[in-house]
């Protein structure tokens, strides 16, 4: 078993990454192959399991580092720059989905049907967990309108869930149909962001 220096160690995990996301969105986690994985970093097909225990562990891995670096894009262009609720759950659902559509790594998750692999990789506690982290990110500025009685809704929490679960309009895009989705889109992100904020104080 070859062994490592923790900075040669460091210098593969990052192209097995850099690999991992240009295939990954290219290919599909399916149609990759371990040796195009290990092949750019130097390294045998049998060595990358010193790394990851498989390629959908590197393929969450990379999800995870991209939602680290989308999430405060996306907050940046929409809760803090608009004051006003429906303005700024509208930006932030258009600006999700947006990116949910165009970024080629994330498209795979739906044109492939990924979704269904990566989440048969969690236990139930993980995707409890991974469902309260994709809320919690715009939790903070769902409670300040809640307690302002600028936004309307049972409670923050769900509140904050329901926006967050628009997104998941996008992993229908094929049963909704190419031509009519951009309008039901369109439609859910109105609804959600005005029927949030109808009540809100003139």
């Amino acid at each position: 078993m070859p062994r490592f220096t923790d900075e040669r160690r460091e210098r593969i995990r990052e192209t097995l990454h850099e690999t991992g996301r240009e295939l990954f969105a290219r290919y599909g986690l399916g149609k990759t192959t371990i040796a195009e994985l290990t092949e750019p970093a130097g390294i045998a097909t049998g060595t990358f399991y010193q790394f990851y225990d498989s390629k959908e562990e590197l393929y969450i891995e990379i999800l995870e580092a991209y939602g680290e670096e989308l999430i405060p894009r996306l907050l940046g262009n929409s809760f803090e720059a608009h004051d006003d609720p429906e303005e700024a759950i509208t930006a932030f659902l258009e600006l999700l989905l947006a990116e949910f559509e165009s970024n080629p790594f994330v498209h795979q998750i739906i044109v492939e049907n990924e979704y269904e692999r990566i989440k048969a990789q969690y236990t139930e506690e993980e995707l409890e967990a991974e469902r309260e982290r994709g809320a919690a990110y715009i939790l903070p500025y769902v409670e300040e309108w809640y307690d302002e009685g600028r936004i309307d809704g049972p409670d923050p929490e769900t509140i904050a869930h329901a926006i967050e679960s628009v997104s998941y309009v996008a992993l229908h895009e094929d049963d909704i149909g190419e031509e009519r989705y951009p309008a039901v889109r369109d439609t859910v992100i109105s609804a959600v962001a005005a029927g949030l904020t109808s009540d809100e104080p003139s």
